[in-house]
């Protein structure tokens, strides 16, 4: 590893809380989500762009930002819940809605009391880790609320982002770890909050984002990352993404309260088969296949392998299903870069940020497959830089990995 390299530091400025104070940005977390600032960067640095592409959603980051520059944009992802919050993100909203926003949002909370709204919490498992009686029995008078209060679909979309930042603020949700996880301590929250106020606030902060100017456009899609459509996309001169990490990180397990309120998920099973069909996923299901998977697109590299052999070997009961997640997760994103050429423009550049990882002491260098997927399939001048230390082991390093798309 290059010296330089060890010296440096964990940038806030370059993670997920640099999006927290950031208009639209800000408006709900995922931890894993990247730095609009990285993205802010790329696209300064390809002005003459016309159209950027987001294979990977998350939370819309880089089509939010692309429009707020005057880029148009297109974003996929295999989560229809992401999907539905780029949309939301990225909509331009009237003054009009917005003000109608307000107008639902305060009357939902004036329906709260009404028997009428009444709804059964969803079906998530040990459900009481995550809200008191009192927090839980709001929430499922309020989401029932906002379906009666609103009529037009932008006030309804903006209600729902705020109704999620309502439920996570009041939950015994923690992030203070790489993912969520839960409180020690579970205090009722309902006994020293006001739960009206929590969702008035959020509510209006959501629609104060919601009249930032956005000047770009932008079409948010559910699509499989390894199976890119030009006919249904289009065509792009730069691809700005950063795909899940190979660190069995699951997205599901980050949004399932989120998933479950909004009907995303109805079933415990959809989140593992969801999983399952995401690249990185390792939720419920998606970790028992596993053991009986087999490549697809037939993917090798030397690095890899060695990762796969000292991870089988390892004594940890679980390396060979890490050793076949590690291996599915390169064929696939093999896959997506086979498919990724269909929509990629002569002489248009690719960005990358990927993370490296590290799995019973043996480190797996991210970057450095992902720059030899790219030659594989076409892809020239390919660059590897590093933007950050990621956290406090040493190993752990975020980087950029960037190409362009040959004739």
């Amino acid at each position: 590893m290059v010296p330089y390299v060890q010296k440096l530091k964990q940038r806030a400025d370059y993670t997920q809380k640099f999006n927290a104070t950031s208009g639209r940005h800000g408006w709900l977390r995922l931890t894993p989500a990247y730095s609009l600032k990285v993205v802010e960067e790329i696209l300064d640095q390809n002005a003459d762009a016309e159209r950027v592409l987001d294979p990977f959603c998350g939370t819309g980051t880089t089509a939010l930002s692309s429009i707020s520059h005057g880029f148009d944009a297109v974003t996929t992802d295999i989560n229809p819940f992401l999907v539905w919050l780029a949309t939301a993100k990225t909509r331009r909203y009237s003054p009009q809605e917005i003000d109608d926003t307000l107008t639902a949002g305060a009357y939902a909370l004036g329906l709260v009391e009404s028997a009428a709204c009444r709804a059964d919490p969803p079906p998530i498992h040990q459900i009481g880790r995550w809200w008191g009686p009192t927090s839980l029995e709001f929430l499922c008078r309020l989401r029932s609320a906002i379906d009666r209060a609103t009529q037009g679909a932008a006030s309804n979309d903006l209600l729902k982002v705020a109704f999620c930042r309502t439920l996570i603020r009041l939950s015994n949700a923690a992030f203070n770890h790489q993912s969520m996880s839960f409180k020690q301590s579970q205090p009722m929250l309902a006994l020293h909050t006001n739960l009206a106020d929590t969702f008035r606030q959020d509510y209006e902060r959501v629609c104060s984002g919601a009249a930032e100017n956005i000047q770009g456009n932008s079409r948010a899609y559910v699509h499989d990352a390894r199976k890119l459509c030009r006919e249904t996309l289009g065509a792009f001169d730069l691809v700005i993404t950063s795909p899940p990490y190979a660190n069995r990180m699951s997205y599901i397990r980050e949004l399932r309260p989120y998933m479950y309120w909004l009907g995303y998920l109805v079933e415990p099973q959809d989140a593992g088969e969801m999983d399952w069909e995401a690249i990185g996923g390792t939720w419920g299901v998606a970790t028992s296949r596993l053991d009986g998977w087999q490549p697809f697109y037939g993917f090798t590299h030397s690095h890899l392998s060695d990762v796969s052999e000292a991870m089988q070997a390892s004594e940890n009961k679980n390396g060979v299903i890490l050793a076949n997640y590690v291996r599915k997760y390169f064929d696939d994103i093999f896959g997506h870069f086979i498919s990724l050429r269909s929509v990629m423009r002569p002489g248009g550049r690719l960005h990358y940020i990927v993370g490296n990882s590290t799995f019973y002491g043996t480190v797996l260098e991210t970057q450095e497959i992902y720059a030899d997927i790219m030659r594989q399939n076409g892809f020239d001048d390919v660059e590897i830089k590093v933007i950050r230390k990621r956290n406090s082991k040493k190993e752990l390093f975020e980087y950029a990995v960037s190409s362009t798309a040959g004739t």
